[in-house]
């Protein structure tokens, strides 16, 4: 299996810097903002979202984790509920993924957050959209939009679990 590299360390760092800016700046700050990041690369992308959002607002920004399993349409027998509470009735949630494929994750991730409060918004924010949706979503904060074939295998690294940042594309 052939793999190439298509997102640096570098080019990850700045996707994220661009990304935190362009939520601060679409939301003219970042008053009721709460980052709930999807498990598991998506929770690390949102903390550093958080991060880079409070060096430029001065402004700590809520994050938490969200476990989607539940919520799922493509299991047999459901996960239990999870036992966590999110805090995000009225507030503009941003769900943050690192790879926006057919859709079915972050649909999931939109019932848990209904099931949780009534949000006032939720905006989306991925690392890497490849297309190939089944369902009617789109990101409103891309990294890299990355054009892709069903067979290719788009992997997201980041180094608190992997060692090292990076995408990688595989044919």
């Amino acid at each position: 299996m052939e793999t190439k590299e298509i997102i640096d360390a570098l080019q990850m760092k700045r996707s994220l810097i661009r990304i935190s800016h362009e939520i601060i700046e679409h939301n003219r700050g970042v008053e009721d903002i709460v980052l709930i990041g999807i498990k598991t690369r998506g929770e690390i992308l949102a903390r550093r979202l958080a991060d880079i959002i409070c060096n430029v607002e001065d402004v700590s920004v809520p994050c938490f984790a969200l476990d989607v399993s539940h919520w799922r349409d493509d299991r047999e027998k459901p996960y239990p509920m999870p036992m966590e509470s999110l805090p995000v009735k009225d507030k503009k949630v941003i769900l943050v993924d690192d790879v926006l494929f057919k859709g079915r994750t972050v649909r999931a991730a939109m019932d848990a957050i209904m099931h949780y409060g009534r949000a006032r918004e939720i905006q989306l924010a991925v690392l890497v959209d490849r297309g190939h949706r089944e369902l009617p979503i789109r990101a409103d904060y891309i990294g890299k939009n990355i054009p892709s074939s069903l067979r290719e295998v788009i992997r997201v690294r980041v180094s608190e679990i992997d060692g090292n940042d990076g995408v990688s594309i595989s044919k």
